[in-house]
């Protein structure tokens, strides 16, 4: 691990599918547990239209473990079906600032696809919270739409935090060279060029993922690194800009189509910050995850009596127009009180519009695994 200031890096190359299997059953034929997606490598290169169920499974997951270390990290996506892959832990704090940003780079074995993914709200960071309440409007830096365009201020901040040195490890790819740097005693790993970029993140970390797209495509210093992205998919997002920034988006053809947003039922993260705190709003497609909590809590009841029935499950829809802002502060309270209703089964089915439980990240990756799909554990 390398320390600059306040700034962590950590280089790691994913364990092999020899050293994942456990020796006595690695060879069994009817379970073998991993890669999930098969050749997925090639999958990522080739998929022109978004959402793709596999991409969207795959950027779910990475999100999800982003909570986790670079070991953890890059062991999980070797699972997934990037087997060798290089990994960059990049982290930056300034508690003073209200920073505390966590990047993470996944770039497949031979260096065409590389992955950037954020790190969410960490439960324990009290300097997190502050972040996300951190909502004094930002201007960005360079034109873009209205003058007077702005963006969260601690968001913003965050991904700035860290961009220096992402940038410089997509330089690298660009190169043809590991995102990462050579271990002591290994010459600089030389492999292929970057061909296709993404960019996923759960809640703060998916408003950093749609802030670093927004730079990406519009600052042309980073021109050549942008011309590579294929698609962002954010999970339990908050909104990131005023509606300025939002129409100047939507007026960008890219990010218009390609920056996908998924909810989960009633997480409530999406539909912050508040009202009260000035005019926000989301830009780019959103995915809606509805579950029938009524009909289902019945046929469990059914099901439990003996009957044949099963209970539904959830089913996701696109949304025409995007969610908007909760009218104020109070609707944060309503979420942890529907985070304890989740937990007992008398008042899981009763309607509810805002929760905190619907946040948690294993939800998405869950709800976006394709049918028949074994876990990232192989099970």
């Amino acid at each position: 691990m390398l320390e600059i200031g306040g700034l962590w890096t950590r280089d790691v190359k994913a364990p092999t599918y020899e050293e994942l299997r456990p020796k006595p059953f690695h060879d069994h034929p009817v379970s073998p547990g991993f890669p999930i997606h098969k050749n997925l490598q090639e999958k990522l290169l080739e998929v022109e239209k978004h959402p793709d169920p596999t991409v969207a499974h795959v950027l779910a997951t990475c999100s999800a473990y982003a909570y986790s270390g670079a070991e953890t990290v890059s062991m999980i996506m070797a699972r997934t079906g990037l087997e060798d892959n290089h990994c960059r832990m990049i982290s930056a704090s300034a508690d003073g600032m209200l920073i505390c940003s966590t990047s993470f780079l996944i770039q497949s074995e031979d260096g065409k696809v590389v992955i950037l993914c954020y790190r969410g709200t960490e439960p324990a960071s009290f300097i997190n919270w502050l972040t996300g309440v951190d909502v004094e409007p930002e201007r960005i830096n360079y034109q873009f739409g209205d003058p007077c365009a702005s963006v969260h201020g601690g968001f913003y901040r965050n991904v700035r935090a860290t961009r220096y040195e992402v940038m410089g490890a997509l330089g690298r790819a660009l190169e043809g060279k590991s995102v990462r740097k050579p271990f002591d005693g290994e010459p600089d790993p030389q492999i292929g060029e970057l061909e296709a970029l993404y960019i996923t993140g759960h809640s703060l970390g998916g408003a950093m993922a749609a802030l670093m797209a927004v730079m990406l495509k519009h600052e042309q210093k980073y021109k050549a690194i942008g011309d590579k992205l294929r698609a962002v998919h954010t999970f339990g997002q908050p909104m990131i800009g005023d509606p300025r920034f939002a129409k100047a988006c939507e007026e960008h053809p890219f990010l218009r189509e390609n920056v996908i947003r998924y909810i989960y039922d009633s997480d409530v993260v999406p539909y912050l910050p508040p009202a009260t705190s000035g005019p926000f709003k989301h830009f780019g497609r959103e995915f809606h995850y509805r579950i029938p909590h009524v009909r289902q809590e019945v046929l469990s009841w059914l099901r439990y009596l003996g009957c044949a029935y099963q209970p539904r499950k959830g089913y996701w829809e696109p949304k025409k127009r995007p969610t908007r802002q909760m009218p104020s502060a109070l609707g944060i309270a309503l979420g942890g009180l529907a985070f304890v209703g989740r937990k007992s089964q008398l008042s899981r089915s009763l309607p509810i519009v805002y929760s905190f439980e619907d946040h948690l990240p294993h939800h998405y990756m869950v709800a976006l695994a394709p049918p028949g799909l074994p876990n990232e554990f192989g099970d």
